[in-house]
């Protein structure tokens, strides 16, 4: 059993911070835009959004008024700006609150003796340490003005307000350039920092999976007792809606400006949508081979105790049963039985992959409702929801 100081220490309000930290972190904290243990979501969206957007307008006003209509009704400026990077901003929350859920949960269920949670803790510090770390975060950086560098040779295109001359002599207004080089960079960087936190997730997971669980074939939740991990995918849905919403409105762009045919993102999509599980799902696949061989393991013991158990009931209910049929509606035997099947059925119908729907549904709709306004290129809204109104009849 754990002290009331090792308890204390795990609970989700002075549990471990694995994501509520990092040199970022602290920048924010140093310039007061959020306060210790709170994250201030609101002044943290207004001021990133401020600074990734209205330098945009100032400048293509002063600089290019001709342009300033086509940023003002740009998509891929507002699902950037205005939705995916509150998006990230505050999912991170829910990343946090996940995290703390499993460490809190472990606890509370006691699937660690004393050594194993002790070993635990010290992987939460180690990640701790990590996380705090500045260069994991510098490469972060680093990789995205690469990334900007070697995307605005080949992916800026004509648009009145970002840049200015005709192919292949294109070049950046004032607002185009702070567009690459200050508001894409905010929205790259917090997608690459929430991805750099999932990371220690999947480094927590995959340790944790490696520790003396003690998992029972039985338990209610059909996964040993791992049931809750299945909930841990919901705190990926910011970063795939994010991401995908950026994705979405380039592929907008494509078909509304260039003529692009929807079925030719159908590769992508696909491809898309197997990077985001493989991401999110990752984790959950290293308890696998544990729960796989609790499994098999749990149908071998309950089978030989349902085979002692059912040959001592048939022997003693059937071969031995003549002058006390009466007795037997009220034979313990006979609800020993019935229980000891229901609890063979749980060990055989017990799931390896310990997935939730809600989680893998919510996870589902993250990349769909991005991909909605994709759709609405080709497909006018009154259609799509008149053949809703079909498959509904």
């Amino acid at each position: 059993m754990m002290d009331a100081e090792t308890t204390r220490s795990v609970t989700p309000e002075h549990g471990p911070a694995l994501f509520r930290g990092g040199p970022f972190y602290r920048a924010q904290l140093a310039i007061r835009f959020i306060k210790e243990g709170e994250w201030n979501h609101v002044r943290r969206v207004v001021i990133a959004v401020a600074v990734a957007w209205v330098p945009l307008v100032l400048l293509t006003a002063f600089f290019n008024p001709a342009g300033l209509l086509s940023l003002l009704t740009s998509y891929r400026v507002y699902s950037r700006l205005f939705i995916a990077v509150p998006v990230l901003l505050i999912g991170q929350t829910m990343m946090e609150s996940r995290f703390q859920m499993v460490v809190q949960t472990i606890s509370d269920a006691h699937l660690l003796g004393d050594e194993d949670l002790k070993r635990m803790e010290a992987i939460i510090a180690s990640l701790v340490r990590l996380r705090d770390s500045f260069v994991p975060e510098a490469i972060v950086i680093v990789l995205v003005v690469v990334h900007t560098v070697i995307a605005m040779k080949t992916e800026v295109d004509v648009t009145p307000w970002l840049t200015y001359g005709a192919p292949p002599d294109i070049r950046l207004t004032e607002a185009g350039w702070y567009a690459v080089f200050v508001s894409s960079i905010i929205f790259q960087f917090l997608v690459g920092l929430s991805l750099w936190k999932w990371l220690l997730w999947t480094i927590f997971a995959y340790r944790l999976s490696r520790l003396d669980l003690k998992l029972v074939p039985t338990h209610p939740d059909g996964h040993g007792g791992l049931g809750f991990l299945g909930l841990t995918p919901v705190a990926f849905m910011p970063i795939s809606f994010a991401a995908v919403t950026a994705i979405g409105a380039s592929w907008r762009n494509d078909i509304l400006a260039h003529g692009a045919k929807l079925m030719s993102f159908k590769l992508d999509t696909i491809v898309l949508v197997i990077i985001i599980a493989v991401i999110a799902l990752g984790p959950l696949m290293f308890f696998v081979p544990r729960l796989a061989k609790l499994r098999y393991q749990g149908i071998i013991d309950y089978g030989v105790l349902g085979q002692i158990q059912s040959t001592d009931f048939h022997e003693k209910w059937v071969h031995r049963r003549v002058g006390h049929e009466g007795e037997f509606l009220a034979a313990p035997e006979s609800s020993s039985l019935a229980d000891f099947g229901t609890a063979s059925a749980k060990v055989a119908e017990l799931q390896p992959f310990p997935a939730d729907r809600g989680a893998l549904i919510g996870l589902a709709i993250s990349i769909a409702i991005p991909l909605l306004p994709v759709i609405l290129a080709v497909i006018p809204l009154i259609v799509v929801l008149q053949e809703l109104l079909k498959a509904m009849h």
